[in-house]
């Protein structure tokens, strides 16, 4: 099967299912495995990351506005390299190309391909997704092998959460100020935290920092959608206004690489969650988790 996915967690999937090598095109956002970078990048968008979070934001809302896709296919290299298997999203116009924007360009093909789109909005929806996947894929049995080891390694932190669960806040974006939603909430659960200001499935939105504020949190999580370390970093020093600094003053502020895995709904969502439990243990990893501000809350 010839498989061109067009968002980094279908790359994910595909890979971890052991179908890499079925793979003929990825995103120009896929920067993970490295087994498969090399390959033709299907996509592109003319926002420029390198950008503040406001600028992105506002290009963001001025492409919508406009009718514009932020991601776009390359048809004519869709067409050339005639997949018989598109993997897509359904979940956001932002992070990957439009579930619609999809369906017409493979209709137009001189052979259609299936188009797949993962539709997962909660942690249970993603390992669906992934087991979906691997049914479509022929890789049954791998799936079932990926399920199991991420099942074990999430029981093996409920068994190490802190008795009285933390007071979670996530924050995925700075200006504005979004909180974090979708799976995330599932993470911080499994890490021994409650997330304060979103539930499970909900899509992330648009929080004034006052308000985040007075949800009293005892941790913020700062989890850039995205972004990794270093640019979380750069966006929290930009950070102004005085709700803002009060609440990333008062308790303890640590930093997730939001690109590798909190942003992302694929397998390494189970890594996200054991990073969580390391920041709410207040232990930092070189591998995408370290405190910005503050120290240990778990109790």
């Amino acid at each position: 099967m010839r498989i061109a996915t067009l968002l980094p967690a279908a790359t994910e999937i595909v890979a971890a299912l052991g179908a890499a090598d079925d793979l003929v095109a990825i995103s120009h956002e896929c920067d993970y495995p490295a087994e498969v970078q090399h390959l033709p990048r299907i996509t592109a968008s003319p926002v420029d990351i390198a950008l503040s979070s406001a600028r992105i934001d506002e290009d963001v809302r001025r492409l919508q506005r406009a009718g514009r896709p932020v991601i776009a296919v390359d048809a004519t290299m869709l067409r050339d390299l005639a997949p018989d298997l598109l993997v897509t999203q359904g979940l956001c116009e932002v992070c990957a190309v439009a579930d619609e924007q999809v369906m017409r360009l493979a209709a137009a093909m001189p052979v259609p391909p299936r188009v797949v789109t993962l539709a997962g909005r909660d942690l249970a929806g993603v390992l669906a997704d992934i087991r979906a996947l691997g049914t479509l894929l022929g890789r049954e049995l791998e799936a079932d092998v990926l399920l199991a080891q991420s099942a074990a390694r999430l029981e093996r932190l409920r068994a190490t959460a802190a008795a009285e669960a933390i007071r979670v806040l996530c924050i995925e974006w700075t200006d504005p100020p979004y909180l974090a939603g979708h799976w995330v909430p599932d993470l911080v659960r499994l890490a021994g935290g409650v997330d304060v200001g979103a539930r499970a499935g909900e899509h992330s939105r648009v929080v004034p920092w006052s308000d985040m504020r007075a949800l009293a949190p005892d941790l913020v999580l700062v989890m850039l959608c995205g972004f990794g370390l270093t640019r979380a970093r750069q966006e929290l020093a930009a950070v102004d206004g005085p709700d803002a600094l009060a609440l990333l003053n008062e308790v303890p502020v640590w930093l997730l690489d939001g690109n590798a895995y909190t942003s992302r709904p694929g397998p390494r969502l189970v890594d996200a969650a054991e990073r969580i439990h390391d920041a709410l243990h207040g232990v930092a990893r070189d591998d995408g988790v370290s405190a910005w501000r503050g120290g240990v809350v778990a109790r």
